[in-house]
């Protein structure tokens, strides 16, 4: 795995500034899924156009613990990190406390750099820090799997399956003691 320090990457805490850089890397994501053929997990239309997109990305960075990864001081990856999963999800909650990964997104100009990697590697952290014991983040499960074994390989457990509409999830766990 890169070791992002490595490329210069740093991750600072983000904010309301920080919602336009990530409704498009958002946007650059669905296009970058869709030239593959994924057009089922985040759909075809880029996410700043979707229903509520640009709402909860501007929620994510009021509410919730948004964390921004730069490469030359530009916002290259986003993670939120939440007390628990969206209420809108059909998500099993957790027996304790938890934090949980709502939102990783990364410029996909810098893939391979270890960008997601570090920024879970910092949820982590900040979980331990919150003296949590437990980080969960859902995925999307469609396909050939890809992203349930991008988590695992990050250091995340598969626990629960669900389905919401049509859209198969996974639920994966990764302990921070």
């Amino acid at each position: 795995m890169n070791d992002p320090t490595a490329h210069g990457i740093r991750i600072r805490p983000g904010g309301p500034a920080d919602a336009p850089a990530i409704l498009e890397m958002l946007d650059a994501a669905v296009a970058w899924m869709n030239a593959r053929g994924n057009t089922e997990q985040w759909g075809t239309i880029p996410y700043s156009l979707t229903p509520g997109g640009t709402e909860r990305v501007e929620g994510y960075t009021t509410r919730n613990s948004p964390w921004i990864a730069e490469l030359g001081g530009v916002p290259v990856g986003a993670l939120v990190l939440d007390t628990g999963p969206s209420p809108k999800m059909p998500i099993p909650a957790a027996e304790e406390p938890e934090r949980y990964v709502r939102l990783l997104v990364s410029d996909r100009r810098h893939a391979g750099l270890g960008i997601g990697a570090a920024l879970l590697r910092h949820a982590a952290e900040e979980t331990r820090r919150a003296g949590v014991e437990l980080l969960r983040v859902d995925c999307w499960a469609g396909g050939g799997g890809e992203l349930v074994a991008y988590y695992e390989r990050n250091g995340f457990t598969a626990t629960d399956r669900f389905v919401s509409g049509v859209w198969p999830g996974q639920v994966l766990a990764r302990r921070t003691v």
